[in-house]
């Protein structure tokens, strides 16, 4: 799938206004698809990597015709998907097109998102070039130290919190678990936790993993090893797939 270049110069204005009709063709909100084109432009318009529930939650799109969705079985919503984001195509703007990060969400230093999104009323972004997690809540920006995390994805929360839940090579994390860094660059260290902390609780009963995930993550592995899945993706469904026992 080839993007068409724009004939004219596009305003903010008149970008704004394109993607607000985009969204309304497709019946997805304007916010899902300023979701799907920042992501689609952190891939240089070759790939997506995206998180909105308009969009089936977490998903992926490649040009190569790989398009996977949260809701991975609903194939009206994954083909209404690859059309959004097939329109978005001639938007696509290049980074240093953009102000800052991400058409200046975000502090242009932390460089271009592999991925963003939203979820409860949070957008969040992540720049594995700087090893920096984003999120904005109330208007107010927080950045996380990731460390060593390759994160895959974020998980789906069940309720309205104010929670984020990423995967990654490790497993699922909650984004309170980063260390938060401050303006000139420094970490916040968070206590180490003691013995007792890290004990599981006795009364706590262990938890057990729901027949029907199982088969679903019997079922992707399947894709994997036909080649359909690759091991990235395999890991990333199943850590989103555990996050929501």
């Amino acid at each position: 799938m080839t993007f068409q270049e724009s004939e004219l110069p596009v305003t903010d204005k008149d970008r704004d206004g394109q993607i607000a009709v985009i969204a309304q063709r497709h019946g997805v909100s304007a916010e899902a698809a300023r979701v799907a084109l920042t992501a689609l432009e952190a891939g240089h318009g070759r790939q997506a990597q995206f998180n909105h529930p308009d969009l089936g939650g977490m998903g992926q799109w490649s040009s190569g015709g790989m398009m996977m969705i949260g809701d991975m079985f609903n194939n009206g919503l994954k083909a209404k998907v690859a059309a959004l984001i097939d329109d978005l195509g001639p938007l696509v703007q290049e980074p240093a097109a953009t102000s800052g990060s991400a058409g200046g969400r975000w502090p242009s230093e932390l460089g271009i998102p592999s991925s963003s999104g939203s979820q409860n009323d949070m957008h969040y972004a992540v720049f594995p070039a700087t090893r920096r997690l984003a999120v904005e809540t109330d208007g107010a920006i927080a950045i996380y130290d990731t460390g060593d995390y390759q994160i895959g994805g974020v998980g789906q929360q069940q309720g309205g919190g104010q929670s984020l839940r990423f995967s990654s090579q490790k497993g699922s994390f909650d984004v309170s678990s980063l260390k938060r860094v401050d303006d000139g660059g420094k970490a916040e260290e968070k206590p180490a936790p003691t013995a007792k902390d890290s004990a599981p609780s006795e009364q706590e009963p262990e938890k057990k993993v729901p027949d029907d995930v199982v088969a679903k993550i019997e079922q992707l592995h399947g894709l994997m090893e036909k080649g359909i899945l690759s091991r990235e993706e395999f890991d990333a469904k199943k850590a989103e797939l555990l996050a929501r026992i």
